[in-house]
């Protein structure tokens, strides 16, 4: 069987303000390399990756370039993103060489993936199918209200926390993101769109230590997995 080829597009085009500071949290050093740095590297590294594009903040867009060093190898020149992540994702694909037949986005600070995670979402999408990865709740959910009071408790075997990448056919993230801006729809990510449209899609386990970066708890956690090289024997320890 054939491997795989697919293109990322690595939205980092967010403020981070939950982390305090002036500097983004995607230029924030995680063992002494920028966290966005690592990110794209790690994606660099797995065969099935042809090009990545980073979309970065528009007024970091210079600054954030020189914290990355100068693309090359399959990491192309950053490009401003939009007010949202779906125009910083729309951003991204118009940055695209000739169009690949498989699409994944990557969370800019999720420095942590692995080329087990990218190989099996990409080989769902070049069938034709949407994949997420993802991990089963453990812990018991609660719907509540405004005020606090338990509305449902839903069943937690139905329900899995979301990670990246995510995969797609081309075709079908472009017009998902197309008929998302005609309708003013959005979503927290892009398998979100593709669901409005009906299509189905498949979740892959993912890893616990593929963890996106979004708190000062979550840099020194992901120091640590760094540096006990956990994400690299696979899910567990």
């Amino acid at each position: 069987m054939s491997q795989v080829r697919c293109a990322v597009v690595v939205p980092a085009a967010g403020r981070g303000r939950r982390m305090g500071g002036d500097t983004p949290k995607q230029f924030l050093p995680l063992d002494g390399e920028p966290v966005l740095r690592r990110t794209l590297r790690a994606l660099a590294a797995c065969p099935e990756v042809e090009e990545i594009v980073p979309v970065l903040p528009p007024d970091w867009l210079e600054r954030g370039a020189a914290l990355l060093g100068p693309p090359g190898g399959k990491v192309r020149r950053a490009v401003a993103g939009g007010a949202t992540r779906q125009a910083s994702v729309q951003a991204g694909l118009q940055a695209l060489g000739p169009r690949p037949r498989v699409i994944l986005v990557h969370d800019g600070v999720r420095p942590l993936v692995t080329p087990a995670l990218v190989r099996e979402a990409a080989a769902l999408a070049a069938r034709g199918l949407c994949a997420v990865v993802g991990l089963p709740l453990h812990d018991t959910v609660k719907r509540v209200d405004a005020g606090g009071t338990v509305l449902e408790t839903p069943p937690r075997e139905q329900l899995w926390t979301v990670q990246t990448p995510q995969a797609f056919p081309s075709d079908l993230l472009r017009r998902a993101l197309e008929r998302a801006a005609a309708l003013g729809v959005t979503a927290t990510d892009e398998a979100g769109l593709v669901e409005r449209m009906g299509v189905p899609v498949r979740v892959v386990p993912g890893s616990p230590w593929n963890v996106k970066i979004t708190s000062p708890e979550d840099l020194r956690l992901a120091e640590v997995i760094l540096r006990e090289g956990w994400h690299a024997r696979g899910p567990g320890i």
